[in-house]
């Protein structure tokens, strides 16, 4: 077992609201032993000179797609699930590259994609999982095409692997008991229309009251909990009455439902960078018209609900939710937030506020003793510049995951 003491680094801990020098940090094997502002002695311990860099918890997104390889989720029907891990691969290399060493998986990923990444297979962030996404037919989770009307096989058609379609109580009973048969840590439910599915509007309302119920009831039933896709006021005040715990997107959110959600202990994790990427660039991967409409009536709300919720007291999450090729935007979601919140508030959201959402308060998103030693050791103080968390993780000398160094270009 590794024992590493670092030394000469700015210390960003995410509670304390600022950067501060003077401090000493231990790992012994996955997890961080010792902090402290006095000498750490260990006769053991290999000492690592951080050259005056700042020292920070590893990131957590909390909304990301690592098997969604596609902008246009439909061209996923003829892929093979070989193709679509050999993808996921890359792109959750990708992710620990720029910084995020956990990442909350909001539809699609598997109980062996997240053995993968423990057992040390594939270079990774910790995965949080939550199987399929689960909606009721021509919803959010049901792209078929209008001609379709048959049984869609999983076993090589990516696109229907990840998604589920359950109607009424006794099938989104079985289906959410099925996803945590194979391993999720939390279920998704869809309860309002979505920019990439192609035929249900953002306002339309999906699942009844009592298949919410239900599915709240399962996940609670297993030690779970449930996240709702929702964008409008309606959808979101539907969730939050029938006991969902986190609400994803949210860009229409109004006062009153963001009320409702700090009234609940809800959380909300929103992802303003994916909308901005479909914008920019997702015609060119096949997105139609259609879904950049629907996309151009929720981009505005992005920062208002960040506004919103901060007003609220609603804890809000960092996300990106950026589908196949516009996944490498993951890091700009830093610099769209800063419109409306401070450098610290849009850190917090990605350490301390993710590792509440995943129920890992004092083991991830935070430096303190007793955390895994999920750290990044980032060439400057991104109090001052949240243009180096960008480029791909370039401004990252140390990138560290349960102790094992990812990326090391320290001397």
């Amino acid at each position: 077992m590794a024992t590493l003491l670092f030394k000469n680094f700015a210390l960003l801990e995410p509670e304390h609201g600022e950067v501060r020098a003077g401090y000493e940090l231990l790992v012994e094997g996955d997890t961080i032993r010792e902090l402290s502002d006095k000498p750490i002695k260990s006769a053991s311990a290999e000492t690592i000179d951080c050259g005056g860099r700042t020292l920070m918890p590893g990131l957590i997104d909390s909304h990301v797609h690592v098997f969604l390889s596609e902008v246009v989720i439909r061209s996923m029907e003829s892929m093979p699930l070989t193709l679509m891990t050999a993808r996921a691969i890359g792109l959750m290399k990708g992710m620990i590259d720029r910084g995020f060493t956990s990442v909350r998986d909001t539809g699609g990923a598997d109980w062996g994609i997240k053995e993968a990444v423990e057992g040390g297979h594939v270079a990774a962030p910790r995965l949080f999982i939550a199987g399929q996404a689960i909606g009721p037919t021509g919803g959010h989770s049901d792209p078929r095409r209008r001609t379709d009307f048959g049984a869609r096989c999983h076993c090589c058609n990516a696109m229907a692997y990840t998604m589920n379609v359950s109607d009424g109580v006794s099938s989104v009973r079985k289906s959410v008991r099925e996803q945590m048969r194979l391993g999720a840590d939390h279920i998704k439910i869809m309860m309002s229309g979505g920019v990439a599915s192609p035929y249900d509007p953002l306002d339309s309302l999906q699942f009844s009251l009592d298949e919410v119920r239900t599915a709240v009831e399962e996940a609670a039933a297993f030690g779970r909990y449930v996240c709702a896709h929702a964008y409008t006021p309606e959808a979101i005040t539907r969730a939050a009455n029938c006991g969902v715990r986190a609400i994803e997107h949210g860009n229409l959110i109004d006062e009153a439902s963001a009320k409702l959600m700090a009234e609940k202990g809800m959380f909300l994790t929103a992802n303003l960078v994916a909308y901005y990427a479909m914008k920019e660039r997702a015609a060119e991967f096949g997105m139609n018209g259609d879904m950049l409409a629907k996309n151009d009536l929720v981009i505005d709300g992005g920062l208002r609900s960040l506004e919103i919720c901060k007003r609220a007291g609603v804890p809000v999450a960092y996300g990106s939710d950026l589908l196949g090729q516009l996944q490498a935007d993951q890091s700009r979601e830093f610099l769209l937030r800063r419109e409306v919140l401070s450098p610290i508030e849009i850190i917090r959201s990605a350490t301390t506020v993710g590792a509440q959402l995943l129920r890992m308060e004092g083991k991830l998103g935070t430096l303190r003793a007793g955390a895994f030693a999920d750290m990044i050791l980032v060439n400057g103080n991104p109090l001052e510049d949240l243009g180096l968390f960008q480029d791909q993780g370039r401004h990252l000398a140390m990138i560290m995951k349960g102790g094992v160094f990812h990326k090391n270009v320290l001397n």
